[in-house]
């Protein structure tokens, strides 16, 4: 039977203090600022937000642990085909910047419900509202259990209770501090994120020399581009 390797103490006071950093944001927009007594300030963060914690948690959003884990798993497997989806963020995003964004600023529209009932009457928003709700109950159940996984394979603790403990920190500092502590720990924790991989990438450079990654990565036919 293969020996399982677990987190050190080290490791441990790591994920701690990520944890522990991450509440505390929550805690400290909780009572700075406006205190989240309005909507505005709490679901938007006051309208005040500058481009680098904005730009910083969208990036987050599309680094969750599927992408973390689940890509490098797809590409190991299948090759890089899936690297193909980038060509669609780019037009994705070039395209919601100049057609769709300028018509939410113009409308003061807070969300795209709020336009959705605007422009098709309530029913619609209602419709649009319940399926986002229903998907993202999907999603995060997936979302929840990726971390957990992983953190369950190299730790004592059960994917159960490594599911909770991450559902209530995130649940703990969304809470408290609003938009501004979702924002800001996005911030903290895609640093986290790009320090990990970057580490990842410059410990197996260093290991093998990168003419033989790529070796293995095109011998492996995990270069090979659809014909």
């Amino acid at each position: 039977m293969e020996e399982r390797t677990l987190l050190g103490v080290v490791d441990y006071v790591i994920f701690t203090f990520m944890l522990l950093v991450s509440a505390s944001i929550g805690v400290y927009f909780r009572f700075s600022g406006g205190k989240q007594q309005t909507t505005d300030e709490y679901l938007l963060a006051g309208r005040d937000m500058g481009v680098l914690p904005v730009a910083f948690s969208l990036m987050a959003s599309f680094l969750s642990a599927i992408t973390v884990i689940g890509v490098p798993a797809e590409m190991y497997r299948f090759g890089i085909h899936i690297a193909y989806m980038n060509i669609g963020y780019v037009i994705g995003m070039v395209v919601s910047a100049y057609v769709t964004l300028p018509v939410f600023f113009e409308l003061n529209a807070s969300t795209a419900y709020e336009y959705l009932e605007r422009r098709f009457g309530k029913i619609a928003r209602t419709l649009t509202s319940v399926v986002f709700v229903f998907q993202m109950i999907l999603y995060m159940s997936v979302v929840l259990y990726a971390p957990a996984l992983a953190l369950s394979a190299v730790t004592n603790l059960s994917t159960w209770v490594s599911v909770v403990s991450i559902g209530v920190v995130c649940t703990f500092y969304c809470t408290l501090g609003g938009m501004k502590a979702v924002l800001w720990t996005d911030v903290f924790q895609a640093l986290l994120m790009f320090l990990g991989i970057f580490a990842i990438l410059i410990k197996g450079f260093l290991d093998i020399g990168f003419s033989n990654v790529y070796s293995l990565a095109y011998e492996g036919g995990r270069l090979a581009f659809p014909g």
